[in-house]
């Protein structure tokens, strides 16, 4: 994983709360599928500008950590999804181990009409479309970002 999609799974983590040590950030991203050792989650965390209080690491108060933005769409679906699987009006990606999140939050991004909702697991992402044919043109759409 690189060091952009790592770091923002880092984000999203402590978005739910904090994270009492190293170790437990890093026991959390390992369930992720991320591998870090612990120079490059102390890099992190000094990039991403964390704050260690008493109830452990947190995200920088009044700043946009979301500074750090995802590369574009078609770049992550190029090089982390491995099929797409359109049924009636879901639609089913399948991605590398560890990277549905970001592609997830990607596509999120793109703000589609074809896009009800996004779910991402560890590996699949669920896509909730409208009916059918949207999903039918949503998944044309990322298999041409495959190509």
């Amino acid at each position: 994983m690189n060091k952009t999609l790592r770091q923002r799974l880092i984000l999203e983590l402590l978005k739910a709360g904090p994270m009492a040590s190293q170790e437990e950030l890093q026991r959390a991203l390992r369930k992720r599928g991320v591998r870090v050792g612990q120079a490059t989650l102390s890099r992190d965390i000094r990039e991403l500008n964390l704050s260690k209080t008493a109830s452990g690491y947190v995200l920088p108060q009044g700043e946009n950590p979301a500074g750090l933005a995802l590369p574009p769409v078609s770049r992550l679906v190029r090089e982390f999804v491995l099929a797409v699987h359109p049924a009636q009006n879901l639609l089913v990606i399948k991605t590398s181990v560890g990277s549905a999140q970001p592609v997830a939050a990607a596509l999120d991004e793109e703000d589609w009409p074809e896009t009800v909702g996004t779910i991402a697991g560890d590996d699949t992402i669920l896509i909730v479309c409208p009916d059918k044919e949207d999903a039918r043109k949503l998944a044309e759409r990322v298999e041409e970002m495959l190509a």
